[in-house]
C-alpha cells in the first residue's frame, strides 16, 4: 500500500490506490491523457494530504530529472530538486539560482508556484515552460507571488523548464550559495516534517511575525505544532494528522485576524476530499 504521508514532506496523509513513475516526458503525457484526474506530484513539499489519502492516480516526477546546460542556458525537468538546479548552476559558474539551494521543492512544484526566497524567485530566471500541450513562453504565466497560470489551471502540467543565467563568479556565487544555505537553516524547522511556510506573506506583513506578535508559538494540537524557532511554519512533532494541522491552521487564522484584523491564507495546497472552513 502506498501511503501519501510518504510521499510528502509533512509526512501526513492515508493511502493512494495506484501511483506511476515516468521516466521520461513521453511517458507523463500518456499518463496524463490515459489516467481519470491524476495527482502530480514531486517531492510533496507544499502538500496537507486527507488522512483518508485519495482514490485518484498519483504521478511521481522523480523520473524527469535531467538537466542540461549549454552556455547560460538551463533546462531542467520538472522532477529535478531546486538544490540539485542550484547546485548545477554553480558547478557552471552561473548565477541566479543561489537562492534556491535549500528549497525542498522540485522544479516542477518551483514553477507552479513562483517560488522564491531571499529576493530571487523563478520567474526571474524563467524563459520558458514546456507543457503537455505546449511550450509557453514566460510571459504567457502569469507569474505572481506564489501564483501563476498553472495554479490558475492545475490542468497544466509542468514537464520541462528553459531558465537563462548569467556567468559569474564562482567564489561569489559559492559564497551566496552557502550563505542562503545557512541561513535557512539557521531559521527554520528543518528537523522537523513541515510544508515549508503554511501561509502567504500578508501584503505590508509577514505572516511568521504576526504569528509570533499573538503569541502562538508552540501551540500545539495532536501532533501539529507552531514552531517555536519560525512561527510561519507548522510541524509534525510525531504522529500529527491533517485533522489536526487543519485545526491548528484554523485557530492560528482566526487569532491572527482578531487580534491584528489581518486575515492569512494558506500558501499550503490540500490534497483529497478536504477543505479550508474559510
Amino acid at each position: 500500500m502506498n501511503l501519501l504521508s510518504s510521499l510528502t514532506t509533512f509526512r501526513i496523509g492515508g493511502p493512494c490506490d495506484a501511483v506511476y513513475t515516468p521516466e521520461s516526458a513521453a511517458e507523463m503525457t500518456a499518463l496524463l491523457k490515459t489516467l481519470d484526474c491524476p495527482t502530480v506530484l514531486g517531492r510533496g513539499s507544499n502538500i496537507l494530504a486527507a488522512d483518508e489519502g485519495v482514490r485518484t492516480p498519483v504521478i511521481l516526477t522523480a523520473g524527469l530529472n535531467a538537466i542540461r546546460i549549454e552556455g547560460d542556458t538551463l533546462r531542467a525537468g520538472c522532477g529535478v530538486s531546486l538544490p540539485e538546479l542550484s547546485r548545477a548552476a554553480e558547478s557552471a559558474s552561473l548565477t541566479g539560482l543561489e537562492w534556491a539551494g535549500g528549497i525542498p521543492g522540485t522544479v516542477g512544484g518551483g514553477t507552479v508556484m513562483n517560488a522564491g526566497a531571499y529576493g530571487g524567485q523563478m520567474s526571474d530566471v524563467l524563459v520558458s515552460v514546456c507543457c503537455a500541450d505546449r511550450e509557453r513562453d514566460a510571459s504567457e504565466c502569469r507569474f505572481g507571488y506564489r501564483q501563476s497560470v498553472f495554479t490558475e489551471n492545475p490542468t497544466l502540467t509542468v514537464l520541462e523548464v528553459t531558465l537563462k543565467l548569467t556567468h559569474g563568479d564562482p567564489a561569489d556565487i559559492s559564497r551566496r550559495t552557502e550563505a542562503f544555505r545557512k541561513a535557512r537553516n539557521e531559521k527554520q524547522p528543518v528537523s522537523l516534517p513541515s510544508a515549508g511556510s503554511f501561509f502567504k506573506r500578508p501584503e505590508g506583513h509577514f505572516a511568521g511575525a504576526l504569528i509570533e506578535r499573538c503569541g502562538l508559538k508552540g501551540v500545539s494540537v495532536g501532533g501539529a505544532r507552531v514552531s517555536e524557532k519560525h512561527a510561519g511554519f507548522l510541524v509534525n512533532t510525531g504522529g500529527a494528522t491533517c485533522r489536526d494541522v487543519m485545526i491548528l491552521a484554523e485557530r492560528v487564522r482566526e487569532t491572527v485576524l482578531r487580534e491584528t484584523g489581518v486575515a492569512l491564507t494558506p500558501e499550503v495546497k490540500l490534497l483529497g476530499d478536504i477543505s479550508w472552513s474559510f
